[in-house]
């Protein structure tokens, strides 16, 4: 099994799964801008959409789209803990969290990492859109210490992807204090450790 990635990319979730779930894994980055692997490889070749997390299985089927491989592998590999089997609730309560994060937050921060806008209109719109999101977020973080509770699931690996990328795109959030406190939780999991330490981005 090999994951095409990008460096603090949204495939840095489905990292963090892997390591959740201890299955060995290949890794193979790719430059977004050229559509070439670092082994040189035309990666439109392997995914026509261009976009990370590929995941390409033993079977040589391939798999893209962050939200579906991360279930695809909770589901294959059983891993009730990250995502409950069907038919239990809960389960689609934590997908419920993982389509927000992808629909509002994620794309939203398509616009901040784009040079096609102004910084006015980023600063003035996007960046308020984005952190009424979070307030929301902050405000469910109240009594639990994940987003579904106690433990830890699927929508916690993508929630900690999506904010990193905040105080690289200038949306500040440190006055959310609930919120504050799950990331910094979050960066002691080993897991999201070995992930961050794998990308070069410990520290």
């Amino acid at each position: 099994m090999k994951l095409y990635y990008a460096k603090g990319a949204c495939s840095f979730a489905i990292r963090i799964t892997l390591n959740e779930l201890g299955i060995p894994c290949e890794f193979e980055s790719v430059n977004l801008k050229t559509k070439k692997t670092e082994n040189g490889t035309n990666f439109l070749e392997i995914n026509e959409k261009g976009a990370v997390p590929t995941l390409v299985l033993d079977t040589n089927e391939v798999l893209t789209e962050g939200a579906i491989i991360q279930q695809f592998l909770a589901d294959h590999y059983k891993a009730t803990h990250l995502l409950p089997a069907i038919g239990d609730f809960r389960r689609y309560k934590i997908l419920e969290w993982v389509n927000f994060i992808a629909t509002e937050l994620h794309k939203g921060f398509g616009p901040l990492f784009s040079q096609d806008f102004p910084e006015e209109i980023k600063e003035n719109f996007f960046r308020p859109i984005l952190k009424r999101k979070f307030e929301y977020i902050d405000a469910k973080l109240k009594q639990n210490s994940y987003l579904l509770g106690e433990a830890f699931t699927l929508a916690d690996s993508y929630l900690f992807t999506i904010l990193r990328w905040a105080s690289v795109c200038k949306v500040d959030v440190s006055n959310l204090s609930n919120l504050s406190r799950y990331f910094k939780d979050l960066h002691q999991r080993s897991s999201i450790q070995k992930a961050l330490t794998d990308e070069g981005l410990a520290g």
